[in-house]
């Protein structure tokens, strides 16, 4: 039983932060440690909830998506590049980058980046809607997206970043993040489960469908917000959250 309530408590962390800048998966380590359960494969596993919300809440774009080829090309482009990173670097990045310091350097350094981006690049979009997204926009996406395969860095910190340097306004740059999510993360975990799979067991399974459900509950209703309040907060908000976050963990370490 007090497996489920951590279950439910990872659920909670992910279904909030996985589409907030501040590191789904890096939070999921956190507080994984703190509250004594930590299993990379369960936090990557529920994080498949939080996706299914993007499907459900996007469900239009998705169902015409096989119609519209502009928009197959621009997801391809933009997700190609971490795909390919974290296929070719997947042992090392669980080996090396899942741990409580990596997490807490990278949610200060990519704070800092946020930060600089918001204060220092000119805000000067170009682009307001995903249909008008050049090849050349995605393909800044994408490479920015490279960064998030550090745990603490943020999947849809580093693709609105990635966003707003391409010069999307910042509703579209969320909104593609949302959408690239999707298939990066059914990839990736995916490709974790396959390898991961024969060492579950019933509990396992059982625990994961718990956290599943409530990230995809949480992360649903956390997307409609989160888009109002990028609009009208941008991400100094979310920046100086992760500066103070690994300022204090540091100081506990």
């Amino acid at each position: 039983m007090i497996d489920v309530f951590k279950a439910i408590i990872l659920g909670i962390t992910e279904g909030l932060t996985e589409f907030l800048p501040i590191s789904s998966t890096g939070h999921l380590i956190l507080v994984g440690h703190w509250i004594k359960f930590e299993s990379p494969t369960f936090d990557i596993a529920i994080q498949l909830g939080a996706i299914l919300a993007v499907v459900v809440l996007y469900r239009s774009f998705f169902f015409s998506l096989p119609f519209k080829k502009k928009e197959l090309k621009l997801i391809a482009i933009a997700i190609t590049p971490a795909l390919l990173l974290g296929f070719l670097c997947h042992s090392a990045i669980k080996h090396y980058l899942f741990g409580t310091f990596t997490v807490i350097m990278a949610l200060l350094v990519g704070g800092v980046i946020m930060l600089l981006v918001e204060y220092l690049l000119p805000y000067k979009p170009t682009t307001t809607d995903i249909s008008d997204i050049s090849y050349k926009q995605a393909a800044i996406v994408g490479v920015a997206q490279c960064a998030s395969l550090w745990p603490g860095m943020s999947r849809s910190g580093s693709t609105i970043v990635g966003g707003l340097i391409a010069k999307l306004d910042y509703e579209t740059s969320a909104k593609f993040s949302f959408i690239i999510s999707v298939p990066i993360m059914i990839a990736a975990t995916g490709y974790d489960l396959l390898k991961s799979y024969h060492l579950l067991t019933q509990s396992d399974l059982s625990l994961i469908g718990v956290g599943f459900l409530v990230s995809f509950i949480v992360g649903y209703l956390a997307i409609v917000t989160f888009i109002k309040l990028l609009v009208r907060w941008k991400l100094a908000p979310f920046a100086i959250y992760r500066i103070v976050l690994a300022a204090i963990l540091l100081l506990q370490c």
